[in-house]
């Protein structure tokens, strides 16, 4: 996966780096949802997307940095928001199998 795919002037693109890429651009993308969300509500809101493309986008560029690069620094910097991602995704199924209380029904 570190053939070179295209080179322009001192820019070498391997799959890793489009792998790398891609996380980048969802890792970004959920401030895109997030800002779209709360003009929609005209309130601050985290919709559940923000969390997915998080999760996906630390993922690809964790396995950037693991696999593609092998740099510390990147692998630090995107496990920890993967393990936040993971915990609100969590957190959030665990709330929706809940049984809801207080439904009315005796």
């Amino acid at each position: 996966m570190n053939e070179v795919i295209l080179q322009i002037h001192s820019a070498t693109i391997t799959p890793w780096k489009l792998v790398g890429y891609g996380g980048a651009l969802l890792f970004t993308g959920r401030w895109f949802v997030q800002l779209y969300a709360t003009r929609k509500l005209k309130r601050v809101a985290v919709p559940m997307a923000f969390w997915y493309l998080s999760m996906v986008g630390s993922m690809m560029t964790l396995s950037y940095f693991i696999w593609g690069k092998n740099d510390s620094v990147g692998i630090l910097q995107n496990a920890f928001p993967m393990f936040v991602a993971s915990y609100n995704l969590y957190v959030h199924a665990r709330h929706r199998e809940a049984p809801q209380s207080g439904s009315g029904a005796s």
